[in-house]
């Protein structure tokens, strides 16, 4: 397992161990305390669980587990994917942050924060896509598929 799976992993089980402390607390603020919970905070935690764990595990494991580029893949690019890498983890660590402090203190710029920080998650994604559309191909399965086995 090489260096970019293995950083995309573990960032990936540390907003897992993160969302899951936020989630204790906000049971304990509900459940014990009898508050509520803020909108922006249950948003930011569910992001955190799905978007930084979630996601990052999936593009982790596709990046380790999907064959190799072909030769002529021009569109697979390491260094595009450590780029992705550190974009994906900045911006949800970055949007967990701003939306969890705008649970309980209303800044406009935190607002603005947000959303720049999901574009560049959504932009994150794109580029990981448009860089591992080439190595999501038949590799060794192409004479079982020949033969008419499916699935």
């Amino acid at each position: 397992m090489f260096s970019t799976v293995r950083y995309f992993i573990k960032t990936s089980l540390t907003f897992l161990f993160i969302g899951i402390l936020t989630g204790l607390s906000m049971s304990f603020s509900r459940h014990v305390m009898g508050e509520g919970i803020p909108p922006d905070l249950v948003s930011a935690h569910a992001h955190l669980i799905l978007a930084g764990s979630v996601m990052m595990m999936i593009m982790g494991v596709a990046l380790w587990f999907f064959p190799r580029p072909a030769s002529d893949d021009t569109r697979y690019n390491p260094d595009l994917i450590r780029l992705v890498f550190w974009i994906m983890a900045v911006s949800t660590a970055l949007r967990f942050l701003a939306q969890g402090t705008v649970a309980f203190i209303e800044l406009r710029e935190l607002r603005w924060a947000i959303a720049g920080t999901s574009t560049f998650q959504v932009a994150a994604f794109g580029l990981f896509f448009y860089s591992m559309w080439g190595r999501i191909r038949a590799v060794g399965s192409a004479t079982r598929e020949a033969q008419g086995e499916k699935f």
